[in-house]
């Protein structure tokens, strides 16, 4: 199954995600650790939750003077899938030392 492409910077984003398969994450979060930038990292985001791999709520409680923030987790559905991906890349690589994120 490949409902998204997988750039690089999909890649970077499922590993992230799959170090804590159930937890919600804020996108700030992401963000900071994968070092994408909002412009990549919030589009990538909306087209996991479109296929139905990532889930999506806001926060519940933001705190007194800080608005509600988004928070997303990988779907079961998303959680096989970025495995499958992860095995799929690292496959590749085994077999062509030469594949690499360009």
């Amino acid at each position: 199954m490949r409902p998204v492409r997988t750039s690089p910077q999909t890649r970077l984003l499922l590993a992230s995600l799959l170090a804590g398969p159930a937890e919600w994450r804020y996108g700030y979060d992401l963000s900071r650790e994968t070092g994408l930038k909002s412009g990549t990292l919030y589009p990538i985001l909306m087209r996991l939750a479109e296929k139905s791999l990532l889930e999506t709520r806001w926060e519940e409680t933001a705190g007194a003077g800080r608005p509600p923030r988004h928070m997303y987790r990988l779907t079961g559905l998303g959680q096989r899938w970025a495995r499958e991906e992860a095995h799929r890349t690292h496959s590749s690589r085994a077999l062509n030392p030469a594949f690499g994120d360009r």
